[in-house]
C-alpha cells in the first residue's frame, strides 16, 4: 500500500460518551459528519483528546471498528494505539490494520521512562510488526520523557513506515530542531505541531501542519491558517492568527480539557452529549463562564 501522507489540519477527535460515561455512537456519528463536511484534512481518534488512556481495550477497539466504518473512506482516519507496553501497542495497531484505518498515531510509553536505545527499540519494533503507516508521538508534559530530534531522525532513517511526528512541546525551538535535523536527512518525513498557536510558525520553519484540538469546532481558523500560508494570504492570517491565540486559553482554563472541548463543539452547534471518561468531570461554574468568554472573544 502507498504511505499516508500526513499533512494539513487533523482534529484530535474527542470520543463522545453520555452522561455515564459509555460511547455515545449517535452522537459520535453526528460529530463525524460535521468534520467530514469541514475543510480538514483527516480525523485523529483516540488520541488524547479522544481519551484513550482512561478506557479499555475492549473499548478503544469498539470506538475504532465505530469511527472508521462512520467515516467511510471521506477522509484519512488515524487511530491512536499507544500503550505502556509494545505488545500492547502491537496489538491494538493490527486491529487499526484489520478494519481499514490509512494509519496509527504511537506516543511512547508512559510512567515507567526508557532510555534512547530502548524507546528506539520500541518504535522500530512496531513498525517492523505493523503494516500501517505509524506517526510518532510527543506529549512530554503527559509522558514524562521527550523524544529528542538526535533519537527521532535515528528511527526515521532506519523505520520507513514510521511517517512523522505530531510534536506536542510548548517550545517552539523543539519544533524547529525536529524540522532542521531530521528533514534534513529524510526530506519525506512530516513534522506537525500539537500546539494550536505553533501552526503558522510550524508551517513558516517548514512544517507540515498541526493537530490542533480546536479544529473540532472552529475548522475554519486553522484550516484558514493552513489555506492562507499556502497562498500567502497576508491578511487573512492577520485575521485568524489572532482568533486561535484567543481560543488556545481554553487548554489551561481545565485539566484535562476534555468536557471544555466537547462542549465547544455542542455551543457551535452539533447536538452531542458532553460527558467525559472517569476519572474526569464536568468543570465547576466559574470554569464554564470563562469559557464562553473566551469562545465569544474569539467570535464564536
Amino acid at each position: 500500500m502507498s504511505l499516508y501522507s500526513l499533512e494539513g489540519i487533523i482534529p484530535p477527535v474527542p470520543t463522545i460518551f453520555n452522561d455515564n460515561g459509555e460511547f455515545d455512537s449517535k452522537g459520535m456519528g453526528v460529530f463525524i459528519d460535521r468534520l467530514v463536511e469541514s475543510d480538514v484534512d483527516g480525523l485523529l481518534f483516540l488520541g488524547s483528546a479522544g481519551e484513550f488512556s482512561q478506557l479499555t481495550n475492549a473499548v478503544r477497539k469498539q470506538v475504532a471498528e465505530f469511527c472508521v466504518a462512520k467515516v467511510a473512506g471521506r477522509k484519512p482516519v488515524i487511530i491512536g494505539t499507544g500503550a505502556c507496553g509494545t505488545a500492547e501497542v502491537i496489538e491494538l495497531s493490527e486491529h487499526a490494520a484489520s478494519i481499514g484505518a490509512d494509519a496509527v498515531i504511537v506516543v511512547n510509553p508512559y510512567y515507567s521512562l526508557m532510555n534512547e536505545d530502548r524507546l528506539y527499540k520500541h518504535y522500530r519494533t512496531i513498525a517492523e510488526s505493523v503494516s500501517l503507516p505509524v506517526v510518532m508521538y510527543n506529549f512530554p508534559a503527559l509522558t514524562g520523557q521527550d523524544l529528542s530530534p538526535a533519537l527521532v531522525k535515528r528511527i526515521a532513517l532506519d523505520c520507513p513506515n514510521i511517517i512523522g511526528i505530531k510534536d506536542t512541546v510548548d517550545c517552539i525551538s523543539h519544533i524547529r530542531d525536529l524540522i532542521f535535523q531530521v528533514k534534513s536527512a529524510r526530506k519525506d518525513f512530516k513534522i506537525i505541531c500539537g500546539f494550536d498557536e505553533y501552526l503558522f510558525t510550524t508551517l513558516m520553519l517548514g512544517g507540515d501542519g498541526a493537530i490542533p484540538g480546536t479544529s473540532n469546532f472552529a475548522p475554519e481558523i486553522t484550516c484558514g491558517i493552513y489555506k492562507a500560508f499556502k497562498n500567502n494570504d497576508m491578511e487573512s492570517l492577520k485575521t485568524l492568527i489572532p482568533r486561535l491565540s484567543i481560543l488556545s486559553q481554553l487548554y489551561t482554563l481545565d485539566v484535562p480539557f476534555s468536557w471544555l472541548l466537547k462542549e465547544a463543539v455542542r455551543f457551535t452547534g452539533s447536538d452531542i452529549p458532553t460527558g467525559v471518561a472517569a476519572p474526569a468531570t464536568e468543570p465547576e461554574e466559574d470554569i464554564k463562564k470563562r469559557f464562553t468568554e473566551i469562545l465569544a472573544e474569539a467570535g464564536l
